[in-house]
């Protein structure tokens, strides 16, 4: 398969990234194409949906090797599950499907169609095989059972952040800094209220400690090119 296009976020590392997509709409990325893929007529009439679908590689999780278990990090990272029953990224292939919203779809002049989502699960630069539309007709099921993850609370941590750290975030950025901190990044296994946390995101490094249900925020620094 040909990578079409790669995405541009706020993770430049795999933590912190939402569990799921659609999760944190306040999330804003931009899809920019390959040179290959810039011809306007393959996007005619892509901005009559609401959402699309995502077929992208965990780019950060290839393996020569797979296993038949996997140990979700929601579940605590000591049970084991089949591949095939968790969307763990270490699989057979590592190709990942995301639903996120079309927020816009843009013409540039540097970079040709640019695909502006929000809700997006996926660290900065990784490569995207296709892109197709999202139909709520048949790709919504409400009624649909969620294995393992039906017995997950699904939890919000309260975000304690002090003004002096919050100044440091662009005003447009806050609320989805905000909204990730709240979703809780760590992994499942890890409760120390001791520990000290950091977490990338955009240019900011973010420092902080959970005890609990509470987040506290204790320092931001920002990173030099």
């Amino acid at each position: 398969m040909k990578v079409i296009a790669h995405i541009k976020s706020d993770f430049p590392t795999k933590f912190g990234i939402p569990h799921q997509s659609g999760r944190i709409e306040k999330l804003k990325a931009d899809i920019i194409f390959e040179p290959e893929y810039r011809n306007q007529e393959a996007f005619r009439g892509l901005e009559e949906y609401t959402h699309i679908w995502l077929i992208w590689e965990f780019s950060q999780a290839v393996r020569k090797e797979w296993s038949p278990t996997v140990r979700p990090p929601r579940l605590g990272g000591n049970v084991r599950k089949g591949v095939f029953a968790t969307r763990s990224p270490f699989r057979p292939n590592p190709i990942g499907l995301s639903s996120v919203k079309l927020e816009g779809v843009e013409f540039t002049e540097k970079d040709g169609p640019v695909l502006h989502v929000s809700g997006a699960d996926l660290m900065d630069g990784t490569p995207i095989y296709d892109v197709k539309p999202y139909l709520a007709y048949v790709d919504s099921h409400p009624e649909a059972a969620g294995g393992f993850t039906d017995r997950i609370q699904d939890h919000k941590l309260e975000v304690e952040f002090p003004a002096e750290f919050l100044e440091k975030i662009p005003v447009e950025k806050r609320e989805a800094l905000l909204a990730v901190l709240a979703d809780d990044p760590r992994p499942g296994y890890q409760k120390d209220p001791e520990r000290k946390y950091g977490m990338s995101f955009g240019k900011w490094d973010v420092h902080f400690t959970v005890d609990g249900e509470k987040l506290k925020v204790l320092d931001i620094n920002t990173f030099t090119d």
